[in-house]
Parts: structure tokens; sequence; C-alpha cells
């Protein structure tokens, strides 16, 4: 069984999106949507530099369109599963049809907007403790004031505070950690400094009329498959302001059967972690076209790709 997965926010790098624009009908796609949600996401994915993409605002709706586009690259496909991690829900749930892509553009864009407005209220940020106990890591963040934002299994948790906070652990790592390694991201996303940004995305997703998921959605909260659509946007509305359960999503994995995991574009970072907590599960990360072929392989030896399109089309 096959997970499709898709990266969050600090997944992107300057000029990532460049090679996909080249596939037949990519650019047309990306320009349809850049006009519905008024953002071009060919310059910020081909020319902008590292600082510019950093910006909250610009950096999620490029992630989950290079996400969608990347996908739509293999045709398609029947995945066992989806997930995504933080911003990477909105890609799943459009992978799981609960929401179509233009929705799913206009819900991360205003997303993006409200957490980079509630980020700009107090510096704040994130770092990744690399090893290290986890219930110790944890309780050390809580004694400097620090949220566990991300527990994301294979000994590796995000903290999430102010830069002040974040000085601190960086000069007080908890016992076993190797590196604190802050993150490209511009807040403390997934806690409370992040509630007016909830209470935006509430009113947007009044608007949605979503369906139900067409296939087993495993959400960040809790790790838990997900059947009904409202229930899908409800969580992604609170996820923002909560922590990020990718190692309880990683055991749902475990226990659905999985045996391959396909990380979309800008893959890396999910497949690195199903790497260490998922011995035995065969991963492709999508970082540029050249690795689609590898994508059709082992979507083909899954049986996922049954009414695959060609590859390289979108």
């Amino acid at each position: 069984m096959l997970v499709l997965v898709a990266p969050g926010q600090g997944a992107q790098t300057p000029g990532f999106l460049t090679p996909w624009l080249e596939l037949p009908g990519a650019a047309d796609r990306v320009a349809a949507w850049s006009d519905a949600i008024q953002l071009d996401l060919a310059h910020y994915g081909t020319k902008a530099d590292a600082d510019e993409i950093r910006d909250t605002a610009v950096a999620q709706p490029l992630l989950v369109a290079a996400g969608l586009l990347s996908a739509a690259a293999l045709g398609d496909i029947a995945p066992g599963a989806v997930a995504g991690h933080s911003v990477g829900e909105i890609t799943a749930a459009a992978f799981a049809g609960v929401i179509d892509e233009t929705t799913a553009l206009r819900l991360v864009r205003t997303r993006g907007l409200a957490m980079a407005e509630a980020a700009a209220v107090t510096e704040t940020g994130m770092s990744a403790l690399l090893g290290g106990d986890p219930d110790v890591s944890i309780a050390h963040l809580e004694k400097l004031g620090l949220t566990p934002a991300n527990v994301n299994g294979a000994g590796q948790i995000v903290a999430a505070g102010t830069l002040e906070q974040l000085a601190a652990l960086a000069e007080d790592k908890p016992e076993g950690v190797r590196r604190v390694v802050p993150l490209k991201v511009a807040g403390a996303f997934h806690t409370h400094h992040m509630a007016s940004a909830v209470t935006t995305l509430e009113k947007a997703a009044a608007d949605i009329a979503p369906a139900d998921p067409a296939v087993p959605y495993v959400s960040n909260k809790d790790g838990r498959t997900v059947a009904s659509g409202a229930d899908v946007i409800a969580r992604l509305v609170g996820q923002v302001a909560n922590p990020v359960r990718w190692d309880l999503c990683m055991e749902t994995f475990t226990e659905l059967g999985a045996t391959a995991l396909l990380e979309v574009c800008p893959g890396g970072t999910l497949t690195g972690l199903a790497k260490r907590a998922l011995p035995g599960v065969r991963t492709v990360a999508l970082k540029t076209p050249d690795d689609l072929e590898a994508a059709r392989t082992l979507l083909a030896s899954t049986g996922a790709a049954d009414a695959a399109g060609p590859a390289g089309t979108v």
C-alpha cells in the first residue's frame, strides 16, 4: 500500500519550481492558480531568493502549488492513504478530493497571510532538535517556555517560541540532543502565537463545502484517519495553533499496512523521516521531474498507478 504525502514549510528552496514549469501544460496551470489567488507563483518559484520565499504568505501557496503540480505529472493515481505535514495537509486534502485545487490554493493563501500577520506581532521562530529522548526534550522545552510544535518521530522535535527562548535553547540543549537547527520559517507556527490566524481561517472555511475523503486521510492532530470532509476542514483550521504529530501519522501508516511512501515536490524531508522511522517502507521523493520515473515505478509496484496517464504531463 502506498501513502502519498506532502511536505510543510521550510522545504522550499530558490528556483525549485523551474524544471516543473517546463512540463507540458504546467505553466498554464500555475498561471491560472496565480490569477485565482493574486500571487505570481511562477515568479516566486523560479526567480525569488531565499528571503522572499521564506515569507509565510508566499511560501505556503508555493508549496501547495508545487505539490499539486508534481502529483499531476504522474497522472491519475490511487494511493492507499494521504497525509501532509502542516501546510501540506491542505495539499493532502486536495489529493483526497475533500476540496478542489483552486479552493486549496485560496485556502492556503488566506492561511499564509493570516499566519504572517500573527507572526508579525512578536518575533518568533522554530528550531529542530536532532537526537535525544522525546520525553526529556519536551520537558526541557516546557521549562524554557517553548512549545514542541512538531513531534516528527525518528528522533526529531521542532521547538517554537520567541527568538529569545530559541536562543536560550541553542545555549542550553536538552540532554542527548546533538544539534539545534533554526528552520527557514518566519514564526512560531502551531502554537498559541497563531490564535488570530485560527479566527481568520474559521471565517474563510465557512464558505467551503467539502466532500468526504475518497481515500483515508491521516490527520496531523492525532494521527487518526478522518472520514468526514467537514472534520478535515475543522482540523485544517485548528492545526495552525496546535502541534503537528507526524510521529503518530507514521504509526498510522504502519497500521494501515504501508509498504511505500511517495513525497511530492519539494520532497526529501518526509522521506528522510520515513527512512529512519519506517524500516522496510520504500520511499521516493519528487524533487525534480527527473524523479518521475522512479515514482511511477513505485506506484506501479503497489498498484497505485493503474489509471495513471503518461509521465511528464500535467
